[in-house]
């Protein structure tokens, strides 16, 4: 299970820096054409926004499975280690349900609702820009999977 987890925390970091670099190069391309060519690239503006938006789900994603999201750990600190372990239970689940019907549920019917619809710049489907959100739920939850096996493995200890 690890191995699996260390496998997906790989391919999501290169998706990251290949997004995050491909974002530099538009932003800097559509700076030169601005300023330097008096002719501003007609796509790269539209294309950064998807880009960043890509780079932000997926990024959320991996920042998640790392457990490296902003927590209120010191209200957490206060109480037994059980109960600490059903806030743990509990975060997993509630993160794992709105990801399978906001992210995922939802990320789909959005995803589906805007496939006719083409891209003013880009001439793509916006539906295929859209589809980032149902993907990066359904990484959430292969993570909220993950910690909810490692939490098995872990028995609360008592102070």
């Amino acid at each position: 299970m690890e191995k699996a987890k260390q496998r997906l925390d790989l391919g999501l970091r290169f998706f990251c820096i290949v997004l995050f670099s491909f974002l530099v190069l538009l932003v800097s391309w559509q700076v030169v054409t601005r300023f330097i060519f008096n002719a501003p690239s007609s796509f790269s503006e539209e294309f950064v926004k998807y880009c960043f938006v890509w780079l932000a789900l997926f990024g959320a994603a991996l920042v998640f499975g790392e457990k490296g999201h902003i927590a209120v750990s010191f209200v957490k600190e206060r109480f037994s280690a059980p109960f600490r372990h059903v806030i743990h239970w509990l975060t997993e689940l509630i993160t794992s349900a709105f990801a399978v019907l906001v992210m995922i549920i939802g990320g789909t019917q959005l995803m589906l609702l805007t496939w006719s619809q083409t891209s003013a710049s880009l001439g793509v489907p916006v539906g295929l820009l859209y589809s980032a959100i149902p993907i990066s739920g359904i990484f959430i939850v292969i993570y909220c999977a993950f910690h909810m096996h490692a939490l098995t493995k872990t028995a609360p200890k008592q102070k």
